[in-house]
């Protein structure tokens, strides 16, 4: 018991402290926030000037390649390198056509590594269109493809992608006129439109008889991607392209989808070998059904279809103190008509409807009618049992003949040769961000040009995180219930502090009797029952001085009938003298009278075990007596009386 005491203790302090240390933190960030507001008007100037200065200091360098390379950009020098398109889109309307949506080269405008600059689309439901030229175009021979670039939805995302597109290897390639029908290799990148969030991954791939290039998509990720286009942070995307025909997607340099380009494409790479014969039809006599109504069946002659549903209950009541008499709408009496009303144009003016007040406080108004119920003799309308069909051929389908457009591409990978990078684009939304864009082949290439630059936006960002106080109480303003679990998730270690750490009073030790588990004492009763007991003692306790009174009582009564007997036997064994008895009688009456002594003797160790110490006095006068009756008198004979105890 002493073991478990201990170990309670210790937990109650355990609670305690968590208690106490945490209810310190939530005061001190409460304060903080305090201080925070009331300062608010006086640096509110200053905050926004100091809003996009970096919590920590950084050294920015402009990110440099450590192996070959086929592009770079940082936009740290400007736009040096890139064109603007002054083309059209084709088949809309002229306003709209224009690629004349605006770019600009600027910093972050939260987390800001200063130095750090990107390029930032400005402009809000117009078309943008920017590409360059690669320093050297990719050949997908025996050497894999990455591409990897940084985006920063600013201002969240309503409607609009980031998406890069790779740009086919053409003689008579011109960036000026880079539209949306531009070939392309490769589109890669984040797109989102209401909640349909994407990471595209499309690549057009040539038909090796007709010639024709088709659009196959990547099969979409299984992971969540909402976080990374509201979230206005910096996210990393990167595709990998493997000669072995495999491909891997990633984000912050995690994996969110990989798959292989024969496998996991939509639609599939190489196409079927057989196809369904777009000639074959289906005959006018083929039954599909594989059930049919039961044509021996025949209707019930109890079967009644116009039996209603519902029916008035002819068992219902009119309630007690329905008005029949009263409408259950009256004009409104304090209604006025408006001044400008016209009765010619308006019509008769006529007071708004209101509730009869008559009926608020009665049943109902207006005539009473009864209420609906089902009908028990509603069947509806009868229709035969379904049974199998004898003559179901199944569902048909066309008889599969040769694909003659078949063919076998083993190696998608080998696609066409890319020679630029663009950027052609439509947005709800402005300043989505791009900075850092690397095509290699080389990860550790990657990987390197990634550290440089944005891992240093990720240490910058996580140094101006909120602290955890505040992240709860902006997830909780998205989410009123959460204010519920935060204030169960207080009160809990609270409530165990004060359930099991609380002291009880101490009481004497009792041995009451063993409570009903089922019912709950209370202290009051526990109190009562307590009381009680005492009472108890104390009547039992007079009761056993009452009894031992009583029998001392009586063993008094007893002895002194015994002295009146014993002095009767004295006088009658005087009058026994007087007839002159021999020497031997006195030997007898010696010895009775001894026999006398020591019953008088055992009556009073009797009375005295009896009585108590009362009873020890009277055993010695009763032997003063029995000496004085036996000293000055001769030997008599005494008579034997046993005396017991009742």
């Amino acid at each position: 018991i002493t073991k478990m005491h201990f170990q309670w203790d210790w937990l109650c302090l355990g609670i305690l402290i968590i208690s106490s240390v945490t209810a310190e933190t939530a005061n001190e960030e409460n304060l903080d926030a305090d201080v925070e507001v009331e300062d608010f008007d006086m640096q509110s100037q200053e905050a926004e000037v100091d809003r996009n200065k970096p919590s920590i200091e950084v050294v920015y360098q402009t990110p440099k390649p450590t192996g070959e390379v086929y592009f770079t950009e940082t936009f740290d020098g400007g736009l040096s390198g890139w064109v603007l398109s002054k083309t059209k889109k084709e088949d809309i309307d002229d306003n709209i056509a224009k690629y004349d949506g605006r770019w600009e080269v600027e910093e972050l405008k939260e987390n800001t590594v200063p130095g750090d600059r990107g390029l930032v689309l400005k402009s809000v439901a117009k078309h943008h269109a920017i590409s360059a030229m690669l320093t050297e175009p990719f050949v997908f021979d025996d050497k894999p493809l990455i591409v990897q670039y940084e985006v920063n939805f600013q201002k969240g995302i309503d409607c609009g992608g980031a998406y890069i597109k790779l740009l086919s290897s053409e003689d008579d390639l011109n960036l000026e006129y880079f539209f949306d029908r531009t070939p392309y290799t490769i589109m890669f990148g984040p797109d989102k439109c209401g909640e349909d969030y994407k990471l595209h991954f499309i690549f057009r791939h040539k038909n090796p008889k007709t010639g024709e290039y088709d659009e196959k998509h990547a099969e979409r990720p299984d992971v969540d991607l909402k976080k990374f286009y509201l979230d206005k942070k910096t996210h990393l995307y990167t595709l990998v392209l493997k000669p072995d025909d495999t491909f891997e997607m990633l984000i912050d340099q995690t994996v969110v989808s990989k798959g292989s380009l024969l496998e996991n494409m939509v639609p599939p790479v190489n196409p079927s070998k057989e196809i369904e014969d777009p000639s074959d039809k289906k005959p006018d006599d083929w039954d599909e059904r594989p059930k049919i109504p039961d044509p021996n069946a025949v209707k019930p002659d109890d079967w009644d279809e116009d039996e209603p549903s519902k029916i008035e209950d002819p068992d219902a009541v009119k309630p007690e103190g329905w008005l029949d008499d009263e409408p259950e709408y009256i004009p409104d009496p304090n209604a006025k008509k408006p001044k400008d009303w016209d009765e010619e144009m308006d019509g008769e003016w006529e007071a708004p409807q209101i509730p009869n007040p008559k009926c608020e406080t009665v049943p109902g108004c207006g005539q009473w009618v009864r209420p609906m119920k089902n009908n028990p003799k509603y069947k509806g309308k009868w229709r035969a049992p379904m049974i199998d069909n004898p003559n179901y051929q199944g569902v048909w389908s066309p008889r599969k003949i040769p694909n003659p457009d078949y063919f076998e591409d083993l190696h998608p990978f080998k696609m066409t040769t890319v020679s630029a990078i663009g950027l052609e684009l439509w947005s709800m939304t402005s300043d989505i961000y791009f900075d850092n864009f690397i095509i290699c082949s080389e990860k550790e290439v990657a990987d390197h040009w990634a550290a440089d630059g944005w891992g240093l936006k990720k240490l910058v960002a996580s140094a101006n995180e909120p602290g955890m106080f505040s992240q709860l109480v902006t997830a909780a303003e998205d989410h009123p219930w959460l204010w519920v679990l935060y204030i169960l998730t207080l009160a809990l270690p609270v409530g165990l502090g004060v359930l099991f750490c609380w002291p009880a009073k101490k009481t004497d030790e009792y041995d009451f009797k063993k409570p009903d588990v089922s019912k709950q004492i209370r202290k009051g009763e526990l109190k009562q029952e307590r009381e009680e007991f005492e009472d108890d003692e104390i009547d039992e306790e007079k009761e056993n001085e009452d009894t031992a009174e009583d029998e001392r009582r009586e063993m008094e009564e007893t002895k002194r009938e015994f002295l009146k007997d014993t002095k009767k036997m004295g006088r009658e064994a005087s009058l026994s003298e007087d007839e002159g008895e021999g020497g031997e009688d006195i030997d007898d009456d010696e010895e009775e009278n001894e026999v006398a002594d020591e019953e008088e003797n055992e009556v009073a160790d009797a009375s005295q075990e009896e009585g108590g110490m009362s009873n020890k006095s009277d055993s010695e006068d009763e032997k003063k007596e029995a000496d004085e009756g036996t000293g000055d008198h001769p030997p008599r004979s005494v008579r034997k009386r046993r005396v017991r105890k009742d």
